[in-house]
């Protein structure tokens, strides 16, 4: 009698604990809609990491960003942007389908889902981990709008080691604000995007510019009014 009434209590605890934990996650992730996040997990996890390694972010809104920037990351990480739910559904059945038919297993992460990764998991290709991401990114997109979602992302995204948000990769590769990126730049910054700790925008290898000319052909594609109603 005793043990089994432990073991309710048990339970119930973990329950508590398990709605607790939802509940400040929820918090947090609306918080961070009207609040610019002072830092992310990925800027913490490189400081850590890199002691005595300076570290360059700067927060700037929206309005202070060259428009061809959120266009080329979506042509370049998620064209579908505008109409999934933060999680691309369609995206996973196909690169699963894909690799059924062996071909190799590509990513089908969504810039929402980058976004609630950056800014709050950890790097790794583990099931778990892109369980809770795909859970967050279904959060995010309920409760942010998509151009606030772009706004963080582009704000704490890594350019390169140590170079976190489109301002900071803007000052410290062209010497300019990012309101002044131009359509050729805003490609290179996000041709790096997939794995900046490798690819450089300040020596692009012939694969990076590979990837920026299919990056600017997609945008003229996409036009720049694909992200206006937003």
């Amino acid at each position: 009698m005793a043990r089994g009434s432990g073991a309710r209590k048990l339970v119930r605890w973990l329950s508590l604990l398990c709605v607790g934990a939802i509940v400040l996650i929820l918090l947090v992730v609306l918080v961070f809609r009207f609040v610019n996040p002072p830092t992310s997990a990925f800027m913490l996890g490189y400081q850590l990491q890199s002691t005595g390694k300076s570290l360059a972010h700067e927060w700037v809104p929206m309005r202070e960003i060259s428009a061809w920037m959120p266009l080329a990351v979506v042509a370049s990480e998620d064209q579908r942007f505008p109409h999934h739910v933060g999680v691309d559904f369609e995206a996973i059945r196909q690169a699963l389908s894909e690799y059924r038919a062996g071909e190799g297993l590509r990513g089908a992460s969504t810039i929402t889902q980058q976004t609630a990764k950056n800014l709050f998991l950890w790097n790794g290709r583990s099931f778990i981990r892109k369980a809770i991401e795909a859970g967050l990114a279904l959060v995010i997109d309920g409760l942010w709008p998509k151009q606030r979602v772009l706004e963080v992302y582009l704000n704490i995204a890594e350019f390169g080691p140590g170079i976190y948000g489109v301002e900071a990769a803007s000052q410290a590769y062209f010497g300019k604000p990012a309101r002044h990126l131009t359509q050729y730049q805003s490609a290179v910054l996000a041709a790096v995007l997939p794995n900046p700790k490798v690819l450089r925008v300040n020596s692009p290898s012939s694969y990076v510019l590979e990837r920026v000319a299919w990056i600017q052909g997609q945008m003229a594609q996409l036009g720049p009014g694909y992200l206006r109603n937003l």
